[in-house]
């Protein structure tokens, strides 16, 4: 079917997102009740010309003058912001911090970004035009979520109550590594908390494997864009909407990241980890140490890696509660 550039995302993204793994999950899980002192507001972020959803959680009766920390919360593999960001979001809320919730692009119920199917014509005179297009839902790489990062940001910097100079990010699993990645490239960033993350450490020679799927995508010998292929595999194959595009992950080296890092960085780690590598997570704390830099590794005994979200929820916010007061309060 052929629909209007302009009608486009609405029409892709009714198709799409309802037939998602990851919306069905995030549904399952039950969504705590606003605390009375808590508003929360939906939100639309731009990220390259593509609108995110948010939610933005804010302490009620905030003044004009008033201007409070932010956080900016970032899911882990097939997470949304209907999820664990939704549990977590009013505690932070409560405890002073304005925080923003959001669903990658692709992820949820942010809209999707577009591949043309097959050649574009000619725009008109308001550069629009009629074209067949593929959604891309559901892709894993650091390329376009750090830039999703990047524009949450900017945009709760914009809210009128935030103090742009005390802005804190959280991430978990997938999104631990992303925002440990984010808090060595990003001088907005002022204070991190990674739990249970996952972290890229490639050597040179798998790096260069990369450039090789990069050539066959730019010359079309295979997907230009994962869809019928990079399905997870392994113990990661229950996420089965999910899809891996290591070819734009080329660069992003979470240890190297890490190594630039000034602000205060909280680890929370789970004991039995069985997903990730808490040896390389000590690397990184031991580096920041070395140089100076605030920061913590909390192991949550008896627990494995999706424990954080379970049994071990309350101790992890806790003490990522506690670390985003000591450090983004003034």
């Amino acid at each position: 079917m052929f629909i209007n550039f302009k009608r486009l995302f609405c029409a892709v993204l009714a198709l799409m997102v309802s037939a998602t793994c990851g919306q069905a999950q995030a549904k399952k899980q039950a969504r705590p009740a606003l605390p009375d002192s808590v508003e929360k507001r939906e939100v639309k972020i731009w990220s390259d010309g593509t609108r995110m959803a948010g939610d933005l959680y804010l302490p009620k009766g905030l003044k004009a003058e008033d201007r409070l920390p932010a956080i900016v919360l970032c899911a882990g593999t097939g997470g949304t912001k209907g999820g664990t960001q939704a549990r977590l979001a009013p505690l932070l809320a409560t405890n002073g911090f304005i925080v923003l919730a959001f669903d990658y692009r692709g992820w949820g119920q942010s809209e999707s970004q577009l591949m043309a199917v097959e050649p574009q014509g000619k725009p008109d005179a308001q550069n629009e035009l009629t074209l067949k297009v593929k959604a891309l839902r559901w892709q894993m790489n650091y390329t376009d979520q750090t830039e999703d990062i990047r524009a949450a940001i900017a945009f709760v910097v914009g809210e009128a109550n935030v103090d742009k100079d005390r802005i804190g990010l959280w991430g978990s699993s997938y999104g631990g590594g992303l925002v440990t990645w984010m808090a060595g490239n990003d001088p907005r960033v002022k204070c991190v908390v990674a739990q249970v993350p996952g972290m890229q450490a490639r050597p040179p020679q798998a790096e260069l494997r990369l450039y090789d799927q990069l050539t066959k995508q730019a010359r079309g010998e295979i997907e230009p864009v994962p869809i019928e292929t990079g399905k997870m595999t392994g113990k990661m194959a229950t996420y089965e909407q999910m899809r891996v595009n290591p070819a734009k992950s080329i660069g992003y080296n979470t240890i190297e990241a890490a190594a630039k890092i000034k602000v205060p960085a909280l680890f929370v780690v789970a004991e039995n980890e069985e997903l990730s590598s808490n040896t390389t997570v000590e690397r990184v704390r031991d580096e920041l140490v070395k140089r100076g830099v605030p920061t913590k590794l909390h192991v949550i005994k008896g627990i494995t890696h999706y424990g954080v979200y379970k049994e071990g929820f309350a101790e992890a916010t806790k003490v990522e509660v506690e670390w985003f007061k000591e450090h983004l309060k003034p």
